[in-house]
């Protein structure tokens, strides 16, 4: 069995600069694969070194909505960064959440990204918090030419059917398994196993049983399991399901 974390931050302080034993943990577990994903340039290039230093680990590269506030931004590190271990660009999108929030400059910069990621060919990692009407206006109106996947969603069913008819892939973190996930349980029901992908966002996020303890891309199995279970399908038929998902969609070989 092959497990494949779609979503985590192996730089994170939280990990100590013991990334490489982090790693060995996810394999010993089975979890052959991990897209490591940045967040800004700095971060950009830690996951970039990381994947180059790591088997099985893949680059994401971007900027998130949180530094997408200003009307002038930066993504001439995104082209520099590029590498055969480069699979995405993200996580990029939009958070209304919180303060000091510039809602135009976040949708001018999303679509910026789009754009940037449909002249490098490259599928698109989406953070969308409090946002879902701006967001899938923008989806409806600028196609991501290589697909997209709505990380760690948290949204709505209505939601989680109008990504599924616009192509994009759901992919579940850890919560699926808390005990008020009842809308999150509706919502993987009701997606197609070849639309979904699994994550940990570690080292947030982590799944029952270890709930409130720092995450890890190793527990991504109790939300594979979960999912396989509401599912009603094997542990082994879900994570060969969303394996290959994820190798589609990434695009490795």
């Amino acid at each position: 069995m092959i497990l494949f974390d779609s979503h985590c931050h192996l730089y994170d302080d939280k990990y100590e600069g013991n990334a490489e034993e982090i790693v060995k943990n996810a394999h010993d577990n089975n979890v052959l694969y991990m897209i490591n994903i940045g967040t800004d340039k700095e971060t950009s290039e830690l996951v970039v070194k990381q994947a180059l230093t790591f088997d099985g680990v893949y680059a994401v590269i971007g900027l998130y909505p949180e530094f997408c506030n200003d009307d002038m931004v930066d993504f001439s590190f995104v082209e520099k960064l590029l590498c055969d271990k480069v699979v995405a660009i993200g996580e990029i999108g939009l958070d209304y959440h919180g303060e000091n929030v510039n809602r135009e400059n976040q949708k001018k910069h999303f679509i910026e990204q789009i754009d940037l990621a449909n002249k490098l060919d490259l599928p698109v990692v989406i953070h969308s918090r409090d946002a879902d009407m701006d967001m899938l206006e923008i989806l409806k109106t600028h196609k991501i030419n290589k697909g997209f996947v709505m990380h760690c969603f948290s949204s709505s069913l209505e939601i989680a059917k109008e990504i599924i008819k616009l192509g994009g892939y759901i992919s579940i973190a850890g919560p699926v398994t808390f005990k008020n996930a009842h809308g999150l349980i509706d919502i993987v029901k009701y997606v197609p196993l070849d639309r979904l992908l699994i994550e940990t966002d570690a080292p947030y996020l982590c799944p029952e049983p270890l709930r409130g303890r720092r995450n890890e891309p190793a527990n991504v199995r109790f939300t594979a399991q979960k999912i396989a279970d509401i599912k009603e399908m094997s542990l082994e038929e879900f994570a060969k399901a969303t394996t290959q998902n994820a190798i589609d969609f990434y695009r490795i070989n």
